[in-house]
């Protein structure tokens, strides 16, 4: 059984803000995470990662023109063994500046709560690592991106960032999600339990597939990536749980296979488990600018949060800890969980 825990308000560290949340989401990372409390080096870790909430102190060392009231969402690293009080599962939390986003006018708290890891995953997966280019100047020259796994929250934003990137779409999902997917920008909708998924994507594509992001890697999936790049002499793969690429680099050694952690996004040395992450100041930096991107095609309607299920099973904490057995049991797909306070809880 769980059970809910005062616990000290964290310490506002200078390049952090302090935050009272109005809405939470969750994500399958903080499923993972309540699974490791026999992990000794977690034990006390406050969990959650994905917020919305009102601005209620800034610290000195935060350089963006954030102030007390304003609307802010993003990603805190509930999963840092680091930073154990950082998560986003509590009444008032703190979380790194500048890689927040400042909520548009409009757009509500609950949609944008629904964003925080998606953007950090966009921007180290999609275009850090697989190098696509931005929104902003996006290609001129057609390509294709294999996207496996397109109605999980990650593939919801990877099909509109990379369709706005200039991108010929190509995901899986049950055919019950395909014509969301394909609102979204999905040109091709395959069923992932097609048999003949491989030559499906090879045909469709035309042209070599260059790129595959894979949101819910398993060896299956990770088989079928390797496939559906066999004809591209520079394809790159990224997975977004490591040790996958091991397997696609084996069956395909021409491809560029990584994976990522996204928590790289926060500029500072992390713990994911128990193994040490040196700093990357270069995802932050990028994440910095990315987030004023992500910002702009959310107030220009260019971009949609994903579908939101708002407090399935209740709101507060008490839904949340519904909505993590949801996750866990496989229930949601095609949108995210989302949670709000309890309206009588104070803080």
């Amino acid at each position: 059984m769980r059970q809910f825990k005062e616990i000290p308000i964290p310490e506002l560290e200078p390049d952090y803000i302090k935050v009272k949340p109005t809405a939470w989401a969750i994500n399958q990372d903080d499923v993972y995470h309540l699974g490791l409390e026999g992990e000794e080096s977690c034990v006390g870790l406050l969990v959650g990662s994905d917020y919305a909430g009102t601005v209620i102190e800034v610290g000195p060392g935060v350089t963006r023109n954030f102030k007390i009231g304003d609307r802010i969402a993003g990603v805190v690293s509930g999963q840092d063994v680091l930073r154990k009080s950082h998560g986003a599962f509590a009444d008032v939390i703190i979380v790194k500046g500048d890689i927040q986003m400042k909520i548009p006018d409009n757009m509500s708290d609950v949609d944008a709560a629904t964003t925080g890891i998606a953007l950090i995953t966009m921007g180290v997966g999609l275009y850090r690592t697989l190098g696509l280019p931005l929104p902003e100047a996006p290609s001129q020259q057609p390509y294709a991106i294999f996207i496996h796994g397109g109605s999980t929250a990650m593939g919801i934003s990877a099909i509109q960032f990379a369709k706005l990137s200039g991108a010929t779409v190509i995901t899986t999902s049950s055919p019950s999600n395909t014509e969301y997917l394909k609102s979204l920008g999905a040109d091709h909708v395959l069923d992932y339990k097609s048999p003949t998924l491989v030559d499906d994507v090879l045909r469709i594509a035309g042209s070599p597939v260059q790129y595959a992001l894979d949101n819910f890697p398993s060896d299956e999936s990770a088989a079928i990536s390797a496939s559906a790049l066999s004809r591209s002499d520079n394809a790159k793969y990224v997975s977004l749980i490591p040790g996958f690429e091991t397997l696609v680099k084996k069956l395909n050694p021409s491809v560029d296979a990584q994976s990522i952690l996204a928590f790289s996004a926060f500029g500072e040395p992390w713990m994911y488990e128990s193994k040490y992450y040196d700093t990357v100041p270069e995802d932050f930096e990028f994440q910095k600018k990315f987030v004023l991107i992500a910002e702009r095609l959310f107030a220009e309607e260019k971009l949609k949060a994903p579908r939101v299920f708002l407090n399935r099973g209740g709101s507060g904490f008490e839904g949340i800890l519904y909505g993590l057995n949801e996750v866990r049991n496989k229930n949601v797909s095609g949108g995210k969980l989302v949670y709000t306070p309890n309206l009588d809880i104070q803080c």
